[in-house]
């Protein structure tokens, strides 16, 4: 069918330019040996634990330096060869398809011609250019815009809508987060693309989803949070005086770009087995009524409301926050044989033998007595004095630290959470970014481009798509496509 893959050698020779132009790729196939699915025609293979071979740690170092020049060009990772259609924005769809990016996929970003993403806008803090001023380019826009193209066109004019359409013929993957019914006025929803291409998969991320009542309107992470239910559980319980707070970071949008990029993939698998695209409906009230986990689902068993415990575990005594003698320090007491290592180091081993603490459930019955046991003992010593002696001990604890403390804490640095690429658009000519946590043995992530500025790359892309230089100037001069303003 036209829209699955060539071989992986011939997609090679082809480069990235003959595969937006040729026919839509997917990930390489593994041997039927190596299956773990019941497919007719496999063989099931447990999954194996993984061992180092004479010791050997299998995962490489993380490079955190700038990336070397073949990485700009040429995609690597396990979703080499993937393009994917990216006409969402803010934060749910973007993060998702950074991640896309990341793993070696081809990500086409969509922006209207003059206005760009949203998130560019959404600060300060900007990128400052060479003489400390402010950019137009905000950190939160380069939160999730690593690994993409950005092609910047008008998608009230119907040139706009064709340039979507081509990228759409050619693509594995399509995204967007339109509000329900406005991307079928413009001409590029599941059911306009797929009659391009019937292989592509084609996500929506909306605020409710594309049915039942709330369907209609828009969505936004903090709505979410609070409809959602996660807001009622998060902060100081009420009898502290605390109220309902909401996530620190856009927990409702990132966990729904999670949910999206697993939802895409697993689209894909399908796809390889029928040679079907198909479209997948996401939401952001969905994605936080999903993620309420454990809460959620005693809710469900027993008909209670969980409340707020701020800190604390609402099953896990002492799980919280306690008071070394130089600040706070965070306690997560697992199973009665860590809170009595707890006890011993902290020079009380009989408060572990006294009945109202002796096992996890008399701890929970008895939270407040225990607590205030805790916190006392918490005070005999500093945090890292805790820590020195915890640790060996196998009693879960840490510090409470600070997001500057966080990144230079030196387990961050050896795993790469900074990652420093080129970047025009800045006046020290580097960006910072988060590393992509996931860590491969054999296939790597990769940070091939910086997040773009608007329009950096319509013409590349024009081009590529088969576009003359007279069409896209032509395009350019009418205002259908912008052209980059990456400075020289």
């Amino acid at each position: 069918m036209a829209h699955l893959a060539p071989a992986a050698a011939r997609r090679k020779k082809r480069g990235r330019a003959a595969r937006i132009r040729g026919r839509a790729a997917v990930p390489r196939r593994r041997s039927s040996h190596s299956s773990c699915g019941h497919a007719k025609g496999r063989t099931f293979v447990s999954p194996v634990r993984l061992t180092y071979n004479n010791g050997v740690n299998p995962f490489r170092p993380v490079r955190t330096s700038s990336p070397r020049r073949e990485d700009l060009d040429t995609p690597s990772g396990p979703l080499e060869g993937l393009l994917v259609l990216d006409m969402s924005r803010i934060l749910a769809g973007p993060t998702a398809t950074q991640l896309l990016g990341d793993l070696g996929a081809d990500v086409i970003k969509i922006e209207r011609a003059g206005v760009g993403d949203d998130t560019r806008r959404w600060g300060p803090p900007f990128v400052p250019d060479e003489t400390g001023s402010p950019t137009t380019e905000s950190a939160y826009y380069l939160a999730a815009n690593r690994n993409k193209r950005s092609i910047a066109l008008d998608l009230a004019a119907p040139e706009g809508v064709e340039i979507i359409h081509r990228i759409a013929a050619k693509a594995d993957i399509a995204i967007e987060n339109f509000k329900v019914g406005d991307a079928a006025r413009y001409g590029v929803d599941y059911a306009a693309l797929s009659k391009i291409n019937p292989g592509i998969i084609f996500a929506s991320i909306t605020g409710y989803g594309q049915t039942g009542p709330l369907a209609s309107l828009a969505g936004y992470d903090v709505l979410a949070q609070a409809r959602g239910g996660i807001m009622s559980v998060t902060g100081e319980p009420e009898e502290k005086g605390g109220t309902p707070e909401k996530v620190g970071v856009g927990i409702a949008d990132i966990m729904t770009g999670m949910y999206t990029t697993v939802a895409m993939l697993a689209a894909l698998e399908g796809r390889r087995k029928t040679g079907r695209g198909q479209a997948i409906d996401l939401s952001l009230f969905d994605c936080q009524l999903a993620w309420l986990a454990n809460l959620g689902t005693a809710h469900l068993l027993t008909g209670k409301t969980p409340h707020r415990m701020g800190n604390g575990h609402p099953t896990i005594v002492p799980y919280n926050a306690f008071d070394a003698a130089d600040g706070q320090f965070m306690l997560a007491v697992g199973n009665n044989r860590q809170f009595q290592r707890f006890c011993e180091i902290g020079g009380e081993p009989e408060v572990a033998q006294d009945p109202r603490f002796a096992t996890n459930a008399a701890r929970v019955a008895n939270r407040e007595a225990c607590e205030a046991v805790v916190n006392r003992i918490a005070g005999t010593k500093t945090k890292a004095e805790w820590a020195a002696a915890l640790d060996p001990a196998g009693v879960p604890a840490g510090p409470i630290n600070t997001v500057a403390e966080a990144f230079a804490e030196p387990q961050a640095i050896a795993r790469g959470a900074r990652v420093s690429q080129p970047y025009a658009h800045s006046g020290s000519g580097t960006v910072e970014t988060i590393g992509n946590p996931i860590k491969y043995s054999d296939t790597r992530v990769t940070y091939r481009r910086p997040p773009p500025v608007r329009g950096e790359h319509t013409h590349e892309i024009l081009g590529d798509l088969g576009y003359s230089e007279s069409q896209i100037a032509d395009l350019a001069e009418r205002g259908v496509v912008e052209l980059s303003r990456v400075p020289a």
